[in-house]
C-alpha cells in the first residue's frame, strides 16, 4: 500500500494545518532512503519561525520533518 503524504514546509501550510486541525506526524530523517516516525502527533498547537508545538512537544523545525495525510479522493490542503 502507497502512504500519500504531504510535507510541510513553510509557514503558510503550518497556519493552514493549525486551523484545519489535520493530525501532523513528525518525522526525522535516518538517512537518504530511511526515516523515522518520532511522532505520530495531533494537531499544531503553536509554531513560530524555529519550532513547531505538537500535543504539548517542542520540535525544532530544521530538525524534523511535519507531514499530513493525504486522501486520494481529497484535493489535499
Amino acid at each position: 500500500m502507497k502512504h500519500t503524504y504531504r510535507v510541510l514546509n513553510s509557514d503558510i501550510e503550518l497556519f493552514a494545518a493549525a486551523l484545519s486541525q489535520v493530525r501532523v506526524y513528525v518525522v526525522q530523517s535516518l538517512r537518504e532512503d530511511m526515516v523515522s516516525v518520532v511522532d505520530y502527533g495531533g494537531t499544531i498547537e503553536k509554531f513560530s519561525p524555529d519550532s513547531v508545538k505538537i500535543a504539548g512537544a517542542y520540535y525544532i523545525r530544521n530538525q524534523f520533518e511535519f507531514r499530513v495525510d493525504v486522501k486520494k479522493d481529497s484535493a489535499g490542503m
